[in-house]
């Protein structure tokens, strides 16, 4: 499995890890990973990019179609820990108006 979840209830914090590659092949895991009951009510949404090796424009489409099911405001759902090649398509894309980007 490339999409792995957690849910801190404590904090309602809701986690998506990605491994590998973020394409078009991850579609549905990562789909359910949204539209899960826990990401639904969660306060905030983090998607843990630490172990994603490269990203392409149908993942940046995952991303952005995500952020409208959920319907959350700018800044509720973080980005994390992306290498510099993903940092570089961020910067270039301008994800960092829609997104936080770190």
């Amino acid at each position: 499995m490339n999409v792995e979840t957690m849910f801190s209830e404590n904090d309602r914090i809701y986690t998506i890890s990605v491994d590998g590659e973020f394409s078009f092949t991850l579609l549905h895991e990562f789909r359910n990973a949204y539209s899960s009951k826990e990401a639904e009510s969660a306060n905030k949404i983090i998607i843990d990019m630490r172990k994603t090796s490269t990203i392409d424009s149908s993942a940046l489409g995952m991303l952005l179609n995500m952020q409208v099911y959920l319907n959350k405001a700018d800044g509720e759902i973080k980005i994390i820990n992306c290498n510099k090649i993903i940092s570089n398509i961020f910067t270039i894309t301008n994800f960092g108006k829609k997104f936080s980007v770190e």
